[in-house]
């Protein structure tokens, strides 16, 4: 239980939602001293942030209730499909909401920018925190990537929705302060509001930018994605045994990131075929005891092989 607890990768999403509530309420404190397009769209930024959070916990929650008869499974996807609501709804729509203000400032470039060295100090004290934040999401990928995969493709091939949900936020959210801060800089030296629409507008495009990314990832984990090519190594060393003739084929997919399905069909040597039962039980053991940190549901058949087999 302590395991499932350090692998859950959620310690990362109560870090990021107290960070957030803290930098959007200073945030929006700039905001309103400043008057700065950027500002508004950080402080956006940071109350879709928030929303992230709350939804990823509803979801975790929800992702824990026991299995049913109408969901025999249980609901572990349910992380899946409230990870694809934040992108869709929160990243995209924070991200239009945030352009379209930007773009408001852009064609009216006479706001001006009220207080600049408040928010410099906002902004600075914004990335500290959300620094921290990040970090402890690198900490929690540690954590998880046990094969030392390269972080993006780690990222690209993790079955946990909410880390990566994190990451991208936090990431943004680096991101977006530094160009809040360049567009501020500009604005107060060259008096020029032009360049803190500019940055207001980029903010706004990289929220998108990282909504589209974040859908295809989640579209394809609510779909069902395979277990990773580690992972699946490690059900195939179970199926080499003397006793198999041919494993005919095996099918996985992810139910929820830490709960896999393994439904296979192997040929067995005619000598040990009175012992198929056995011989099943010993795999099922055996896969078990190769993925400790995964629930599975092992479905094994014995048959015959046939090339000419529709699969």
């Amino acid at each position: 239980m302590e395991k499932e607890k350090k692998n859950s990768g959620m310690f990362a999403v109560f870090a990021a939602l107290g960070a957030n509530v803290l930098v959007a309420i200073s945030k929006f404190i700039g905001f309103g001293l400043s008057g700065s397009a950027a500002m508004l769209n950080e402080s956006i930024h940071s109350v879709v942030d928030c929303g992230n959070q709350i939804l990823l916990l509803f979801g975790d929650r929800q992702a824990k209730q026991a299995s049913s008869n109408l969901h025999q499974f249980g609901e572990a996807r349910a992380k899946y499909f409230f990870s694809m609501i934040v992108a869709t709804f929160l990243f995209f729509g924070g991200g239009v909401i945030g352009v379209m203000e930007a773009f408001e400032k852009l064609i009216h470039p006479e706001h001006s920018v009220e207080n600049p060295w408040i928010v410099i100090v906002i902004l600075l004290v914004g990335m500290l925190i959300e620094g921290s934040s990040l970090r402890i999401a690198f900490k929690e990928i540690a954590e998880l990537n046990t094969d030392k995969l390269p972080i993006f493709k780690f990222l690209h091939e993790s079955r946990h929705s909410e880390i990566l949900v994190i990451f991208a936020e936090d990431l943004c959210a680096i991101i977006g302060l530094l160009l809040a801060l360049l567009g501020t800089v500009l604005t107060m030296f060259t008096s020029n509001p032009l360049f803190d629409a500019i940055s207001g507008l980029l903010i706004g495009f990289l929220l998108m930018a990282a909504a589209i990314f974040l859908t295809r990832e989640f579209y394809s984990l609510i779909v069902g994605e395979r277990v990773t090519d580690s992972d699946l190594s490690k059900i195939l060393s179970a199926f080499e045994r003397p006793e198999i003739k041919q494993v005919i084929n095996i099918r996985t997919t992810h139910l929820g990131p830490t709960e896999i399905l393994i439904a296979a069909k192997i040929d067995i040597i005619s000598s040990e075929e009175a012992h198929g039962y056995g011989i099943i039980n010993s795999i099922e053991e055996k896969i078990r005891q190769k993925l400790p940190d995964k629930k599975c549901y092992i479905y094994v058949e014995i048959d015959e092989f046939d090339e000419h087999y529709n699969r």
